[in-house]
């Protein structure tokens, strides 16, 4: 019987497959003649991921066989931070920087590019981005290039926005990262008939696609052909991600068994328990996400003190391996199956990869545990109070801890549904409270914020349902439960 059962989805594999040829070829009829070459390659790409997914039969990983990391494959800061160089410049100039600029800021209730939305001092992500290359390049008069692997969803956008930039001193490339089609559950076919990059038909594969776009750009023979060695990758979201001198040093000195790829991860706290982390797997050191994790062992996947690190998505990758790889058709990535279902009722399926997860392919892969300050992703309201807040300071781009905040942690900031829209969060506070002593601040309901407040300690603010609080300018609250209706208003 179960051979009758392996034959019939054997043959229902290969009828899925000759189908999806045949879509695939009509879509490439319909591409413009100038990008039909690339689009070949992109299609190429996706057909290679929805054959492993056609032979998929449950999770990537074997429970059993996962392991600890080996002793000295996650190295503490403070050994690499002790790491000195006297030309910072020659250091510099081996270094590319990468940005993962293919996100949306839709979760945040914006419409566009999310590294357009303002978020400090009036200051967009790319704004500060750009401040901190264009300060690295004056000071140790270098040349670091800045790179943004843009999507679909955010090119046209951002190469407008690009414009005002013209006269930093800072050399801005562009990519795009691979558009595919979008598949339907049942159907296993493209919803698409046209190559029209249309959202709801079409989409962007994750940030593991960034090794062969990147290849395909001709931007990694580029910087090659400059001297560059490493890239360092992060998501342009996470505002702790800059440049780290003492990381490229430590890089650039072992030139014995340099490090190919190197993923800092920070420790994990309870709010980081679906956080991918790092594990030893057939003898490689390489990410494991909590997508690949058997369903039995979801909770002991994110229990804090087994596994007590996670990926911050912040990667120097050596520019050598990523071509040996590619060229090589050795970049193997896990495939992350994202079902949705569309505005429209219709199920889809996207497959997609993770940078992170090519980690196993390169030679002397490790991890670098870094402090939680290089860490600071905006990905919810909530963050981006944290960062608007007088909990932090702007120096040439970068968001520094408020020296005046006596312990290094932030607080646990959890804000309703009421504020969930950049529009509406901003619409409720007259001004940002002063929270350099808050521990822990949650608001639930129609609450709004005069001038001038102070939050400290653990403050709870709940408006029931027909209810509102307004919190009235000056206002001091220390450790303070609030509920009810409340309106003081101002004469």
């Amino acid at each position: 019987m179960d051979s009758h059962i392996a034959a019939f989805k054997s043959l229902a594999r290969k009828d899925a497959s000759e189908r999806m040829d045949v879509e695939l070829q009509k879509l490439l009829s319909t591409v413009h003649p100038e990008e039909k070459e690339q689009v070949a390659k992109q299609f190429a790409n996706f057909r290679e991921l929805f054959e492993r997914y056609l032979g998929e039969t449950g999770p990537s990983v074997i429970w059993e066989k996962i392991h600890p990391p080996p002793q000295g494959s996650i190295i503490d800061y403070s050994k690499v931070s002790e790491a000195s160089t006297s030309d910072s410049k020659a250091i510099l100039d081996k270094l590319v920087v990468c940005k993962l600029n293919g996100g949306l800021g839709t979760t945040m209730g914006c419409v566009g590019t999310k590294s357009l939305i303002s978020v400090c001092q009036d200051l967009t992500f790319l704004d500060l981005n750009i401040q901190q290359i264009e300060h690295l390049n004056n000071t140790h008069t270098t040349n670091v290039p800045f790179v943004l692997m843009n999507s679909f969803n955010t090119h046209e956008e951002t190469v407008k926005t690009l414009r005002k930039y013209a006269a930093c001193n800072v050399n801005i490339h562009t990519f795009n990262q691979s558009c595919h089609p979008r598949i339907g559950t049942e159907s296993l076919l493209p919803l698409a008939n046209t190559y029209d990059k249309n959202p709801q038909r079409w989409y962007p594969p994750g940030h593991g696609d960034i090794y062969t776009s990147f290849y395909n750009s001709g931007l990694l023979q580029k910087f090659l052909d400059e001297g560059k060695e490493y890239m360092f990758v992060s998501n342009i979201d996470n505002l702790g991600a800059s440049i780290d001198m003492s990381i490229l040093n430590f890089l650039l000195s072992h030139k014995e068994q340099q490090p190919e790829f190197v993923m800092e991860v920070t420790d994990k706290t309870r709010a980081d328990v679906k956080g991918g982390t790092l594990i030893e797997y057939e003898g490689r050191l390489r990410l494991l996400e909590i997508a690949q994790v058997p369903k039995a062992h979801v909770d002991e996947f994110k229990s804090v003190s087994k596994f007590r690190i996670f990926n911050t998505n912040n990667l120097w990758i050596n520019l050598k391996a990523i071509k040996r790889l590619v060229e090589a058709n050795k970049m193997d990535m896990e495939i992350i199956v994202n079902n949705k279902t569309l505005d429209d009722g219709v199920r889809i399926v996207q497959l997609e990869t993770a940078v992170g997860s090519a980690m196993k392919n390169f030679n002397h892969a490790i991890g670098i545990n870094v402090p939680r300050r290089r860490f600071l992703p905006v990905k919810r309201t909530s963050d981006l109070l944290l960062v608007m807040s007088n909990l932090y300071e702007m120096h040439h781009g970068q968001l520094i801890m408020n020296p005046q905040r006596s312990f290094p942690n932030v607080p646990l900031i959890e804000l309703g549904s009421f504020y969930r829209k950049v529009k509406d969060f901003l619409a409720r506070f007259a001004t940002i409270p002063d929270m350099l002593e808050l521990d822990h601040l949650t608001v639930s309901g129609d609450v709004t914020f005069g001038k001038g407040v102070t939050l400290k300690g653990t403050v709870i603010i709940i408006a029931n349902h027909g209810d509102r609080i307004d919190i009235p300018t000056g206002a001091v609250l220390e450790n303070k439960i609030v509920s009810g209706n409340l309106r003081i208003l101002q004469h």
